[in-house]
């Protein structure tokens, strides 16, 4: 009876030792020992990649001019409507010719007698009746009278107002019957409207210092504008300016733009992303995976006998929500995204539910 009593106070005793010790190894952050840590594990994938600058700009008309008369007179026919869109060399404006149009004829006829005075004298001279002094004279009078009718006839076609290029023209400055002058005291030179070719557009920005070796010439860029919140506009990089500014350490770039449906208006404000590096074959993971220590990365990998792994990594190319894995992860290796703060290296974990992960793999699609 006392040897039974004895063997019951030993096996107690032990069992006290025992839920000590579990106790003991659990407060060492991580479950106890056969105890499974449940966690969301996505796989890793191999994508093409792109780093992305986001660059903050303005749209451009490809080009813009003031339309302006080369010569004063009054506006007697207008052939263009606000808004409008007008082609290269289409007449726009016509002003009065009639006194023009009187000083050719004026030009023109002192021009015939001019000539006619050259014949006779060029004559005279070849039967040396004549001197070459007043020979001289005469073809310089034909020369000066030729001149007027060629200043004239640009003075007759400056009265018709035509496009420049292509483009829509703005609002109207003018009205029929109103005279225009090439300066308006005070304001300088008058404006009829402005034409701004807008298809494709020009976008500009500025790129900081570092990033400027990275910035090509022929780089794609997704430009977002405000009025179109839930469109994205493609563009190619043209210009990279060959000085950086002192002052804030960036240089400008400019894209060009498609603008068929001509959506696009000069002043808007734009937000583009610019790719810098491409990579065509890249492993990619969720960057809520990946945990800092210190100056580098580690991520949890779910071991084929479902156990926590930790490895060391080195990221790459950063996206919204993902990152580029260089080294330290394979394709189709399980990485945790969420939990991984609950697990030890070794330790059981299971998967939880598909939905749980269902978010990071429909980002990385």
């Amino acid at each position: 009876m006392t040897v039974r009593i004895a063997i019951h106070h030993a096996l107690f005793a032990v069992a006290i030792l025992a839920l000590a010790g579990c106790k003991k190894s659990s407060g060492k952050g991580g479950p106890p020992p056969g105890f499974a840590t449940q966690v969301v594990a996505v796989k890793a994938v191999r994508e093409a990649v792109s780093e992305q600058l986001r660059v903050i700009g303005t749209v451009l008309a490809n080009e813009t001019v003031d339309l302006q008369a080369e010569a004063d007179g009054r506006v007697t026919a207008i052939h263009f409507e606000e808004g409008q869109r007008v082609e290269a060399g289409q007449l726009l404006v016509e002003l009065d010719s009639t006194e023009v149009e009187a000083r050719i004829t004026e030009a023109e006829a002192s021009a015939r007698w001019a000539q006619s005075k050259w014949e006779r004298a060029n004559g005279l001279l070849q039967n040396k009746t004549m001197s070459q002094q007043e020979a001289d004279e005469a073809k310089a009078q034909l020369d000066m009278a030729s001149a007027r009718v060629a200043q004239m006839n640009k003075h007759l076609r400056d009265m018709k107002i035509k496009a420049p290029f292509g483009g829509v023209i703005g609002a109207r400055q003018i009205s029929p019957g109103q005279v225009i002058s090439r300066m308006n005291p005070g304001r300088g030179l008058q404006t009829i409207a402005t034409i701004n070719d807008v298809d494709p557009v020009k976008v500009e920005g500025n790129v900081p210092e570092r990033f400027l070796a990275l910035a090509t010439v022929g780089a794609k860029i997704q430009l977002t504008i405000a009025a179109f919140p839930n469109e994205k506009f493609e563009g190619v990089l043209y210009f990279v300016a060959p000085q950086i500014d002192p002052v804030n350490r960036t240089a400008v770039v400019k894209a060009k733009v498609a603008n068929t449906d001509l959506r696009l208006k000069p002043g808007m404000f734009a937000s583009a992303d610019l790719s810098l590096r491409v990579k065509d074959d890249a492993i990619v993971i969720p960057e809520a995976a990946l945990m800092p220590r210190g100056d580098t990365f580690a991520v949890i990998i779910v071991a084929a006998d479902m156990t926590a792994e930790m490895r060391p990594v080195k990221p790459g190319i950063r996206m919204t929500g993902r990152v580029e894995i260089v080294e330290g992860v394979k394709e189709g290796e399980l990485v945790v995204v969420e939990g991984w703060q609950k697990t030890r290296p070794g330790g059981k974990v299971t998967l939880a539910p598909a939905d749980k992960s269902a978010p990071y793999t429909a980002a990385a699609k």
